[in-house]
């Protein structure tokens, strides 16, 4: 996307980021509905890995890495990434949780293993050996990992049909976000850390809690019968604590795109940036629902 010219005013060029933003998310949105309103498993696990699989393609183009044997570890860490994703979703519809939650270590483990295998190969140069090494490890925890817990929502029932708490999570997430950027761009004065995120403001914060509770309850009220796991009082304290994530995954990716000296994790959404930007909170907010879920279910 083209940015604004310079000449323009602050709220019209608010006004047309915001725009290129819901022009990339509508159309993400109408199939993610589909997919999770229809109960369809596999076009579910085909958004799932095919998102994660480009925000760590993204992540991992942005990585500089030294060494000639880089482009090998890169290729490992696609090849585990991709690997991690068809294993989980097969051994979750022919076998169950224990036996994904298994495997998953299992490639964790080869992943850090062969990259490992790959730096045996060269010669050690203190931490830029390590580095690369670690900086994939951890580019393949934070994203793959964590965004894979879309899938343990998923099989929270057992039967693989929890699409209506993945539906719930997006939802709440996303609102979150909308409040946060509506309410900051209209009435935000006070900074919250401008070193990592300077357009994030205490009213916009305040904002993504009413956005939040607002999504949730729609949701819970639609389709009560179907979220047997929840209550208003839950719905109440979700939309708290997924508001809370969903402020911490966004500003954590902000660290890793600081860190790296990059704006944008890619440029395939218009408004947004790329699949990482995308999903950046909800690599937090999957997780906290789906430990909150499993409490209620199996504590």
């Amino acid at each position: 996307m083209s940015e604004p010219d310079s000449n323009t005013s602050p709220a019209k060029r608010k006004g047309m980021v915001f725009l290129a933003r819901l022009s990339s998310t509508l159309p993400l949105w109408a199939i993610v509905i589909a997919a999770l309103v229809l109960g369809n498993r596999w076009l579910a696990y085909s958004l799932i890995g095919g998102l994660g699989l480009l925000a760590f393609h993204e992540y991992l183009k942005m990585l500089d890495l030294p060494g000639r044997g880089s482009g090998l570890m890169r290729a490992v860490a696609r090849g585990c990434a991709v690997g991690f994703f068809i294993v989980t979703f097969v051994i979750f519809e022919s076998k169950g949780r224990v036996d994904a939650g298994f495997a998953e270590i299992f490639i964790v483990f080869l992943l850090i293993a062969l990259l490992f295998g790959v730096a045996f190969f060269s010669e050690v140069r203190g931490r830029a050996t390590l580095g690369p090494i670690a900086e994939i490890t951890f580019g393949f925890l934070y994203i793959i990992v964590l965004f894979n817990f879309v899938t343990w929502i998923l099989w929270i029932d057992d039967e693989g049909k929890g699409h209506l708490y993945v539906f719930f999570c997006l939802l709440v997430t996303k609102f979150a976000d909308m409040g946060a950027y509506l309410v900051g761009t209209l009435i935000g004065r006070d900074k919250m850390i401008p070193h990592i995120s300077p357009g994030k403001t205490w009213q916009g914060f305040a904002g993504s809690f009413v956005f939040s509770l607002l999504g949730g309850f729609s949701v819970f009220y639609i389709f009560t019968s179907k979220l047997p796991l929840l209550t208003p009082l839950h719905v109440a304290v979700l939309g708290v604590l997924l508001t809370i994530g969903a402020f911490l995954g966004d500003l954590a990716e902000s660290v890793v795109k600081r860190s790296l000296g990059k704006k944008d994790s890619g440029n395939v959404l218009p408004g947004i940036g790329g699949a990482l930007d995308l999903i950046d909170s909800i690599l937090f907010t999957a997780p906290v629902l789906y430990f909150y879920l499993a409490v209620l279910k199996f504590a």
